[in-house]
């Protein structure tokens, strides 16, 4: 095995960070990449960006910031993209590496950090399942992985229980939002002038148009909502290969002209502003971040109880449904149309939590403390003078983290 041993370095120069990703499409995952690139601390790391494939347009966002780089594999089975990643951490002098989710950026990242000797090697996984679901060669890849990443408790238990990580390799670190950007406002009525919504209540999603999402589901929820409240709209906030087909379900239904397909804005929590519900639909999530969007903006959550969302949507901040019932779901949008009081109580109350426990700036700090903990533990015992002063946030625990305390938060 090759020697990753952090090497002697100047003190406060800051540790280089290669996020490794396939493509920074507009996502959750890569939101949040991109936004804990551009709150990591200059003065202790020095971030870039490779993506394997084109870098994307959050790739192109953060190329006016960051060192990014792209097209480092030619196919799925390139293994000669190894050899350009070893040559490419090895001129860049990197300290880490992050893998951002699962599949091939996770396998060849990893195998290329080990032969260019970087020393800390750390996989970010942002789902349960598809698409995120780990496969056996890069199973395979566990020992030289110093840390698993799950983005909430839940999410850490089942990359122990179902994807069989050990458990002192496993980190917890919480999804977090900005939450001076998600803050309640008032609503636009220029804007939703400008976009053509009609007077009604309005209940929204922000997602990928992409299967594990589900949108089907909140379009039949919304057929029957406008059963109890005509003038109800409802608007979706994404793009995706589904989209298409979502539109000729909106169009079956009968609910087309009140369903608004926006595609990616830049303008999410002015558009947050404009709803009364937000409602996740997925049959697959871990910790979805536009709920913690939707909240941080003061909006109610109506959602499918899956990954770690009980978590996030507690008692008195929104309500959960099963995958799949329609009518739960329908039913739940009504209750906070008709109530607003109720949803305006609830939106306060997914504020305070999001602002206490889910910030952007806690993600970060953890980030950025995990990075330096490892980091300081693959150097020599032995230190020279100079780097005697590092400052470093954690405490040297070690690797090894007892079970009951994987889940925590840190």
């Amino acid at each position: 095995m090759f020697s990753r041993t952090a090497p002697a370095r100047p003190a406060h120069q800051p540790l280089k960070v290669m996020f490794l990703h396939t493509s920074a499409v507009i996502g959750g995952a890569e939101t949040l990449m991109l936004n804990l690139i551009r709150r990591m601390d200059r003065t202790r790391f020095a971030p870039e960006l490779c993506c394997l494939k084109g870098r994307g347009p959050l790739g192109d966002v953060l190329a006016e910031e960051i060192p990014v780089f792209e097209r480092l594999i030619d196919h799925k089975y390139d293994w000669r993209v190894v050899l350009r990643l070893r040559r490419l951490f090895r001129q860049r002098g990197v300290d880490a590496v992050i893998s951002v989710g699962a599949g091939d950026k996770m396998f060849w990242g990893r195998l290329a950090a080990v032969a260019a000797r970087v020393p800390v090697v750390i996989c970010a996984i942002h789902s349960t399942g598809w698409p995120d679901r780990i496969g056996r060669l890069n199973r395979l890849l566990t020992p030289v992985t110093d840390a698993f990443v799950g983005v909430a408790a839940a999410h850490g238990r089942y990359l122990i229980e179902e994807e069989r990580f050990p458990p002192h390799r496993v980190r917890v670190i919480p999804n977090g939002v900005d939450t001076e950007v998600y803050s309640p406002r008032p609503p636009d009525m220029e804007l939703r002038r400008q976009l053509g919504i009609p007077p009604g209540p309005v209940a929204g999603v922000v997602a990928r148009l992409s299967e594990e999402k589900n949108i089907g589901l909140f379009l039949d929820a919304a057929a029957l909502v406008r059963r109890e409240i005509p003038a109800a709209q409802f608007i979706v906030i994404g793009d995706g290969p589904l989209r298409g087909a979502l539109e000729n379900q909106a169009s079956k239904l009968g609910i087309r002209p009140a369903v608004h397909f926006l595609g990616w804005r830049s303008d999410v929590p002015e558009l947050l502003a404009l709803f009364d519900a937000f409602v996740l639909s997925s049959h697959i999530e871990a910790n979805p971040v536009s709920i913690l969007e939707a909240l941080s903006a003061g909006v109610p959550v109506v959602a499918t109880r899956v990954g770690s969302v009980p978590e996030t949507v507690q008692h008195g901040i929104g309500f959960l449904v099963d995958p799949g019932d329609q009518a739960k779901m329908a039913q739940r949008i009504v209750g906070l149309f008709r109530q607003p009081a109720l949803a305006q109580s609830m939106g306060r109350n997914g504020r305070r939590l999001v602002t206490g426990r889910w910030s952007l700036d806690c993600m970060v700090r953890h980030y950025q403390e995990l990075i330096e903990e490892i980091y300081r533990r693959k150097r020599p015992r032995q230190l020279p003078p100079s780097l005697a002063d590092t400052s470093l946030s954690l405490e040297d625990t070690g690797q090894h983290v007892a079970p009951q305390h994987v889940m925590e938060v840190l």
